[in-house]
């Protein structure tokens, strides 16, 4: 079930306007009606589909009389000023979609929002695209790809007669390989799909194990969702050619019906993250409900480091990573500000989040900079402490570097980097030995401080903090028995060196 203003904006993107009482955004839609000018009476609907309905002023006529909240209408259809002070008074919206998309698309689209939305909570994928595929193989004659407008498989036929090695490779990677992407690009094959309205014979690639191709746009409206690829030697006749077009535009209807699904899931998951991120009061719950059923779960913040369109960057981060219905990925995401957060099942060992942070990252493109810090693991209730230590994680990635910063490797700078906040927070005594020091240091020039550091950290050994400070041992001594004419510093008991020790990981930084 969802509300009017979630149905707006699905069908803003494909050029809708909303017409009537903004109050009535908030209102839930539970039914589809579709117009048939043979029934006397309209069917009742929340939603009701105006088909065949040629003006606004009917069109409302029949949504009143069907109790409908909102009326979807196609085409250049404009309410004059009586017809939106009818749409007031009855309490009815009107919502108008470009005529580029199809009434059987935007049925696509009610229909897969408002009464198939609860399938997708619990995981309901795009498996009917595969019978889909073996359907339009066997009418054309040859193996079928189903494509995303990333290269990415989205469904193929099950049959592989004629199969090379291309498409071999294809099916096992999920995508089509890079090399051949790119010599694709270079010969302008996607640019003239992006471009065409029916098939586009592809001449065979033996130096990349291709052999001839037959691909098809899948389009909704104006909008490019993907392509159809046959394996075909030579360009189709008529009648495959007219299978293939009607192959492409039942799959565009259900790659759209998909991708309808898969924005409410989407959306049910990154509110359920966000209340794992928050602290839930009943954390293992709302874990359950989205699928991390692990006791042990790690918290990974991906954030871009985009000088320009930051915002644009990080959602393509978001929309890279919820790729895909739940039930075939390992983790659960949300965008929360300017952060990624993916909670992930992954115990003591962070060698799992790991490579899915590097799949992630290869699977960008390469203009993107993005770094990622990985928090310990937690139940589900102690997420909002890895989510905190995944952002310290962060931190501490100043300017990129070979991967990802995990908390169970950086546990030490992590500490140093809270210890330096609670000093300048003013949380360390403003008064103690090592603060004397940084004056003295301050005002005439010395290294008392840096000098003592390097003593505590070799334990006293001379030698060892000599070498760290690139100085003779002797220079280290007079140090010693000079700063203690600044301060006592006693040196003798264990608990003033720890906590000197603390007191310098705050306040100087390594040299």
């Amino acid at each position: 079930m969802i509300n009017l203003d979630r149905l707006v904006n699905v069908l803003g993107g494909y050029g809708a306007r909303f017409v009537g009482p903004e109050s009535l955004r908030e209102s839930e839609l539970r039914s589809v009606a579709v117009h048939d000018p043979t029934d006397d009476v309209p069917p009742p609907g929340d939603a009701f589909l105006a088909v065949g309905v040629g003006s606004a002023e009917e069109a409302v006529g029949l949504g009143g009389r069907a109790r409908a909240t909102v009326v979807l209408v196609r085409g250049d259809i404009e309410p004059d000023p009586e017809g939106l002070a009818t749409l007031r008074e009855r309490g009815i919206a009107l919502v108008v979609v470009d005529p580029a998309v199809s009434w059987s698309q935007i049925s696509g689209i009610v229909y897969g929002l408002v009464l198939e939305g609860r399938e997708t909570e619990s995981g309901r994928g795009p498996s009917d695209l595969f019978a889909l595929a073996d359907t339009i193989a066997a009418a054309v004659g040859g193996p079928v790809t189903i494509e995303d407008r990333a290269s990415r498989v989205v469904a193929y036929s099950e049959a592989q007669g004629g199969t090379d090695r291309a498409r071999r490779d294809t099916l096992v990677s999920r995508r089509v390989p890079r090399p051949l992407g790119e010599r694709l690009e270079r010969d302008g094959v996607f640019a003239r799909l992006a471009t065409v309205n029916g098939p586009l014979h592809v001449a065979a690639l033996p130096e990349y194990g291709m052999g001839g191709r037959t691909a098809v746009p899948v389009r909704v409206g104006r909008e490019l969702l993907g392509s159809l690829w046959v394996v075909s030697d030579d360009p189709l006749d008529a009648d495959r050619v007219r299978a293939l077009n009607e192959g492409a535009h039942t799959v565009g209807l259900h790659m759209l019906r998909a991708r309808v699904s898969s924005d409410l899931e989407r959306q049910v998951e990154s509110e359920s993250v966000i209340e794992l991120l928050e602290g839930a009061s009943d954390a293992v719950s709302v874990a359950g409900r989205i699928g991390l059923l692990s006791p042990e779960l790690r918290v990974v913040a991906l954030r871009t480091r985009a000088a320009e369109e930051s915002d644009a960057a990080i959602l393509h981060v978001f929309e890279h990573v919820t790729t895909g219905f739940g039930w075939s990925r390992p983790g659960r995401s949300t965008l929360f500000g300017t952060t990624v957060y993916t909670v992930l099942p992954c115990g003591e060992d962070p060698a799992p989040a790991l490579a899915w942070v590097r799949g992630v990252l290869r699977g960008l493109p390469g203009r993107l900079e993005v770094v990622a810090g990985v928090g310990g693991a937690a139940d589900a209730a102690g997420v909002p402490v890895s989510r905190q230590e995944a952002d310290e994680c962060l931190a501490l990635w100043p300017g990129g570097g070979p991967g990802p910063v995990v908390y169970d490797h950086a546990w030490d700078a992590i500490l140093l980097r809270r210890l330096r906040t609670a000093a300048e927070a003013g949380r360390l005594p403003a008064r103690n030995p090592v603060v004397r020091l940084v004056r003295h240091d301050a005002e005439h020039g010395t290294e008392y401080a840096r000098t003592l550091r390097a003593w505590l950290y070799a334990h006293g050994d001379l030698g060892v903090a000599a070498e760290r400070l690139e100085l003779h041992p002797n220079t280290v001594r007079y140090r010693m028995r000079r700063m203690r004419g600044v301060c006592d510093l006693g040196l003798d008991d264990p608990a003033a060196r720890v906590a000197m020790t603390v007191a310098l990981a705050a306040l100087v930084d390594e040299a």
